[in-house]
């Protein structure tokens, strides 16, 4: 079983690193492999809604988004993190899991996935519903902590004091562990997702 975390965060080894790294840490305590993706601080485009990426699981647009989909067939679950930017995630990264979710959605699907958002102060409640969000449209399982997945400082050392935060973050990574053995033992006994009916879209203008 693998776990990919994915930093949203132009810095690489900043805050929302120090939150992932305290969930990698239980994650491989619990035996399950992991591997930390850096979307990197190069700007990513958005989708530009061309269609090109329609029955071929990768976006048009060559960059860390189809390094990211192919990594995510071979991961079970998904911990996903952000710095909040006036109050929402990093821009990259929404642009990011926009692309993501439409053109590799289906390498994500009846995953467990969790959001951590990590702040000096304010807006991280509301970019923790930002990201579920994705989760809550793709057939993915979210799993859940005794508090909301979230780190407060402004630098890594701000954040290795708020032990409540990490505390949340290490019994998330716990839950993510569970829910995974429990869904690998279901599938041991031949408990698979139903099958989806066909999409049906209603339009609200007629």
């Amino acid at each position: 079983m693998k776990v990919l975390l994915i930093n949203g965060s132009p810095h690489k080894t900043g805050c929302t690193f120090t939150a992932l790294s305290e969930a990698e840490a239980r994650l491989k305590e619990h035996g399950i492999e992991t591997e930390l993706f850096h979307i990197g601080s190069a700007p990513v485009g958005g989708c530009t809604a061309c269609g090109g990426c329609a029955g071929k699981g990768r976006c048009v647009f060559q960059d860390v988004v189809n390094e990211a989909i192919e990594k995510a067939k071979t991961a079970d679950g998904f911990l996903i993190g952000s710095p909040v930017y006036y109050a929402s995630p990093n821009g990259s990264l929404i642009s990011f899991l926009d692309r993501l979710f439409y053109a590799g959605g289906a390498a994500l699907a009846w995953k467990p996935a969790a959001a951590i958002t990590s702040a000096r102060r304010g807006g991280t409640t509301a970019s923790f519903e930002v990201i579920n969000k994705y989760f809550t449209i793709n057939n993915m399982p979210i799993v859940s902590s005794q508090y909301w997945n979230m780190v407060h400082g402004n630098k890594p050392e701000e954040i290795r004091q708020d032990l409540e935060g990490l505390q949340t973050i290490r019994r998330l990574a716990d839950n993510m562990a569970w829910l995974l053995k429990c869904i690998e033992a279901g599938k041991a006994q031949g408990i698979l997702p139903a099958e989806p009916e066909p999409i049906v879209r209603t339009n609200f203008i007629r």
